[in-house]
């Protein structure tokens, strides 16, 4: 039986209980009929140091063209590092790094930036790192099926093209064996991006330095992850050079968002949140368990393994209610229990200054990852003295949840990557605080 399978029957068996356990590294892992290769399986012993680079390899480019120096957009490299995760405990976090083919054309030395993936999914065949390298990641065993598409590439590319490097994180859990992604956790994700940067710097023949400034991109869980580490730079990464954030439509505040997804194409991501809370707060399992019927367990199991195309095509329009055996959703359960409240107020993000300028943009129309906590975190940042150029985007509201999130996406995506150069390049922007509460 495949890592992926083991760890999935003992969520079915027992609401998760030793997701978190090592893999044996003898034993290739395999998730929905995908192998993932050994290079994921983390090692029994890592290093001493955060953002300290484990195990590096090259990685070739699904999407590449041949160049007179070197092939277009750039060359990559597939890398393993060393992160903390929310409990305290060091964990294995794998990415890769791009060296643009372009030249920089700003001042100073060449900057970085660290991409935070937008939603991919719970199973290992679904890292970004690995999407790299296929475009497309199909696999089907036992009746499983999955399809993971590398979305996020046309950001990188665009980066990319402006001479800019990249350096994206997988997260922790994704693509690594030995653990169960933490979906949207705040700490987790935040470091797994402060450490990326770290990890690229540490990293021999670039042309990065630690003179280069650092900028950060991320939508959706993305814009959630980088939003949290442009919270934590100062105390957990301050020799990080963190000039500027891109952070889009980010799940600040879980509690209403886990309201707003129920019942929509993306609920399969409530799966994805609870497996990852049991796992970072063990604790909170017994809370599960007195809620969670055979079918909830069932529908966690098999979304642990799961892509975000898988989980639309199987549980898009699901309710929560029928994970439960009070008929309780999700959301109505984090009211009644203090251990849940508790937990998801502590992943709130808003809460804390960040670092350098942000760029907080959302869909007006945004019922999924839902509007109105987005732009509180960017008005709770600004009551916090931070420098925050608010982006509310205005576009047509549809039937679709899933839509009113991704068109934003699309729409702002060229404006966003400029921004982020031109800070990058030294340009400066005004915060737009002053006016945030007369925008929608």
């Amino acid at each position: 039986m495949s890592v992926r399978k083991r760890i999935a029957a003992a969520l079915l068996a027992a609401t998760i209980a030793g997701a978190g356990s090592a893999a044996p590294a003898a034993q290739a892992a395999e998730s929905r009929g995908v192998t993932i290769p050994d290079f994921y399986t983390p090692p029994a012993t890592l290093p001493a140091d955060n953002g300290a680079l484990i195990r590096t390899e090259p990685l070739p480019l699904a999407l590449s063209l041949p160049g007179i120096d070197s092939p277009l957009p750039g060359r990559a490299t597939r890398i393993m590092y060393r992160s903390t995760d929310s409990t305290g405990r060091p964990v294995a976090v794998t990415g890769s790094y791009l060296e643009p083919a372009a030249p920089w054309l700003g001042l100073g030395p060449r900057p970085l930036v660290v991409l935070a993936p937008g939603t991919m999914g719970q199973g290992d065949q679904c890292s970004t790192s690995l999407a790299l390298q296929r475009g497309l990641v199909v696999g089907a065993d036992d009746g499983q099926t999955t399809i993971s598409i590398g979305y996020e590439i046309l950001a990188i590319y665009r980066l990319l093209a402006k001479g800019i490097a990249v350096v994206q994180t997988d997260y922790p859990g994704l693509g690594t064996t030995d653990r169960l992604h933490t979906y949207v956790n705040r700490v987790d994700e935040g470091h797994a991006v402060l450490d990326a940067a770290r990890a690229a710097t540490a990293l021999p023949n670039t042309s990065i330095t630690t003179r280069s400034g650092v900028g950060l991109y991320g939508y959706s869980q993305g814009g959630g992850a980088v939003a949290s580490a442009a919270e934590l730079q100062a105390t957990y990464a301050p020799e990080v050079r963190l000039k500027a954030t891109y952070a889009g439509a980010p799940p600040a505040n879980l509690a209403e968002v886990t309201a707003a997804i129920d019942g929509t194409e993306l609920a399969g991501a409530l799966g994805w949140s609870v497996n990852g809370f049991i796992q970072s707060d063990p604790e909170l399992r017994a809370v599960a368990d007195r809620y969670l019927s055979d079918s909830g367990r069932a529908a966690l199991a098999d979304l642990s393994t799961m892509c975000v195309g898988d989980a639309i095509f199987g549980y898009a329009g699901r309710h929560s209610t029928s994970w439960t055996t009070t008929g309780q959703s999700l959301a109505d359960i984090v009211q009644a229990e203090p251990a849940l409240r508790a937990f998801l107020d502590e992943q709130r993000i808003g809460a804390r200054k960040p670092a350098g300028i942000v760029r907080v943009a959302t869909g007006v129309n945004d019922n999924l990852v839902s509007h109105g906590q987005a732009r509180t975190m960017a008005a709770d940042w600004c009551k916090l003295g931070g420098s925050v150029v608010y982006e509310p985007v205005s576009l047509p509201a549809t039937g679709s949840p899933l839509v009113n999130h991704f068109g934003p996406l699309l729409t702002d995506q060229g404006p966003a990557v400029d921004w982020l150069g031109h800070r990058l390049a030294g340009l400066p922007a005004v915060s737009t605080c002053a006016i945030l509460p007369l925008q929608p």
